[in-house]
């Protein structure tokens, strides 16, 4: 991919991306990062794209004013874990601790990042190991592994191979959501789609989910405004 920087400051830039599947040229501010993605058909000549895009500046530019300011993760900011925010401090020992509303982390000042997002991953794996299990056995299936990562346009999948994918910033949010897309990806081994039936199995396996659902629609860029230094 290619990247095109818009006329005026501040410098924006802004991805260029070929699609066969693209009927017209299009523009996306993703958000839970900000990135601008600028996708073009085949056939439509790279600088006839840039000059749609740098028409479309101003309205780039204020979607990106609405965008959640970015939060680089250090001592004395408040991260949320398992949807209640805790103040990340200096610790003792060997290990991450928490206690009273803080994220005690042991080490260097300029370690605090790596080791939060290291416990975190750590925590995420540990959860939705152990959810996915439950869920697999409510539906009597079984998953072939679950990976766990940073990733941007999903919070989970699952392969039709059965492999379960997701996203480690889950545990950042309530319980009860990381629970719902345990749920959620876990139905897919029965039906790997989102017809009614889908939905049917979650509720089965689950219970109702509607508001876990939409608290990750309206959320989700708020997990995502954490940045580690990655």
């Amino acid at each position: 991919m290619e990247q095109h920087f818009l006329p005026g400051e501040p410098r924006i830039g802004v991805v260029l991306r070929r699609s066969s599947r693209a009927r017209r040229i299009s523009l996306r501010v993703s958000r839970l990062d900000g990135r601008v993605t600028l996708t073009l058909p085949n056939g439509v000549r790279e600088g006839e794209a840039l000059a749609f895009a740098d028409e479309k500046a101003d309205w780039i530019r204020k979607q990106l004013e609405r965008q959640p300011d970015q939060v680089a993760v250090g001592l004395g900011v408040d991260l949320p874990f398992e949807g209640r925010p805790l103040r990340l401090v200096a610790g003792g020992g060997r290990s991450v601790q928490v206690a009273g509303g803080e994220m005690r982390l042991p080490g260097q000042p300029e370690q605090a990042a790596t080791r939060v997002q290291a416990y975190l991953k750590t925590m995420a794996r540990d959860r939705l190991v152990a959810a996915s299990d439950r869920y697999a056995a409510r539906l009597g299936r079984t998953y072939s592994r679950i990976t766990i990562r940073d990733t941007r346009s999903r919070w989970g999948s699952c392969s039709s191979k059965g492999a379960l994918m997701y996203s480690w910033r889950l545990v950042m949010a309530p319980s009860a959501v990381l629970e719902y897309v345990a749920a959620h990806e876990v139905a897919h081994l029965a039906e790997m789609n989102h017809s009614a039936a889908f939905w049917k199995v979650v509720e089965d396996i689950h219970g109702p989910y509607d508001p876990l659902r939409r608290w990750l629609r309206d959320n989700s860029e708020l997990l995502h405004r954490y940045r580690f230094g990655d």
